[in-house]
């Protein structure tokens, strides 16, 4: 075989991808920067849920991941659930034909074995085990890298995800407790490593050293209505969390603080809307970002910061900025004391503004000891994930010494 018979190196990402939710695309976007650090010669594109955001976004072509435009949309009448079961069956073909097309396809970081928010089997789980079982028919590597999982009570979801993670060549999980997560589902995970969240290797901004009277602390909202195991109370969750919330503002502007409420989701506009409706003072704006980048340098400028999504939290922590978590998920009460900050968590479901501010109180007065702490853990968790991508390189490209596979015979 001469240089003139090789091919460059096919690479699929696949997930959840441009519809909205800043911390998968984020994930994304940390490894698009290692494929075109170590691997520049690869030929890279997606199969996802928002492709023309992805191709906007990342210059990546981009494939839908449903042959069914309205996957998650209701359906309730009968020519809707029709078309719902022919796209399960249309998607194992074009699954599969997407996931031939590559050498390698990765799946980057993102909770996709687990069912912490609400989540139906037939969904993402399916598309998931999809990918999966198409990679090891058409012997295409498809690698888990970085991924949450939890323990799932509901059987088919279970079933699926524990089959999707048998099924891939290569997993790493997030923390600890994901990988533990696996094994007791019966998965085998003596060989999966434990490495970071992917978002941080991604670039952040210094921050601002708190000077002067208190400054601005930043919210991170979500429309959150708990899990899969709380669909017959998700109304009362909600309500909780949004009135503690709403007191916590409210509390602060009475003080003299200015709030600033930021998203992590399309879908947490709602949220910010009804703080600033309930809260009507100057001192609360909202910002509209749209990459964890924009996340990061508000973060990076705010005295602290109160926040809810997994993601939220984790750029609070990457800019080195003080946290208080209000923890939806085992993950997040991990993060953080993985972070140096596990006394600085409260619990999404039951929010007591009283309780949360003196806890947001004791965080501020140790801000200049845990900024340092902070700072540790980050050089720390940098260490990590260049570890991590070596550990993929040499995973899914053996062949290539990072430059060249072969292409597969058709």
């Amino acid at each position: 075989m001469t240089a003139a018979d090789e091919l460059p190196v096919r690479v699929g990402v696949f997930g959840l991808l441009g519809s909205g939710n800043l911390g998968n695309d984020g994930s994304l976007e940390a490894v698009l920067g290692y494929l075109r650090a170590d691997h520049p010669e690869a030929v890279v594109d997606a199969l996802c849920g928002g492709p023309e955001a992805v191709t906007a976004r990342f210059g990546i072509p981009a494939t839908r991941l449903h042959w069914n435009r309205a996957e998650y949309r209701t359906a309730s009448r009968a020519g809707a659930i029709a078309a719902k079961g022919l796209g399960k069956f249309v998607d194992v073909f074009r699954t599969a034909a997407w996931v031939r097309r590559h050498d390698v396809v990765i799946v980057p970081g993102m909770g996709v074995l687990e069912a912490t928010l609400p989540l139906r089997p037939w969904g993402f789980p399916y598309s998931l085990f999809l990918l999966c079982a198409s990679g090891r028919l058409l012997r295409t590597r498809v690698a888990l890298v970085s991924v949450g999982a939890a323990t799932i009570g509901n059987r088919p979801t279970r079933a699926l995800v524990r089959w999707s993670a048998r099924l891939a060549a290569y997993r790493s999980y997030r923390d600890a407790q994901s990988r533990d997560a696996m094994r007791a589902m019966g998965v085998d995970t003596a060989r999966d490593e434990v490495y970071p969240d992917l978002a941080f290797s991604l670039p952040a901004p210094r921050a601002s050293t708190p000077s002067g009277p208190p400054g601005t602390v930043c919210v991170g909202v979500m429309d959150f209505h708990g899990g899969n195991d709380d669909r017959a109370r998700a109304d009362e969750i909600y309500r909780r969390y949004l009135d503690g919330t709403v007191r916590f503002v409210r509390t602060l502007v009475e003080e003299g603080r200015p709030v600033r409420l930021l998203t992590g989701d399309q879908c947490d506009a709602t949220v910010v809307a009804a703080i600033l409706d309930a809260v009507d003072s100057p001192l609360v704006t909202a910002a509209e970002p749209s990459s964890l980048a924009d996340l990061m340098n508000e973060m990076a400028a705010a005295d602290t910061v109160v926040a809810i999504r997994y993601h939220n939290v984790i750029c609070a922590l990457k800019t080195g900025t003080p946290v208080l978590a209000l923890c939806y998920a085992a993950k997040s009460d991990a993060l953080m004391a993985e972070m140096g900050l596990g006394a600085y968590c409260h619990p999404a479901r039951e929010v007591d503004a009283d309780r949360l501010l003196e806890q947001f109180r004791a965080l501020e007065k140790r801000s200049a000891e845990l900024r340092q702490t902070l700072t540790e853990r980050n050089l720390a968790a940098a260490r990590q994930l260049e570890h991590q991508f070596n550990s993929l390189t040499a995973a899914l490209f053996p062949a290539t010494d990072h430059a060249h596979t072969l292409r597969k015979a058709p």
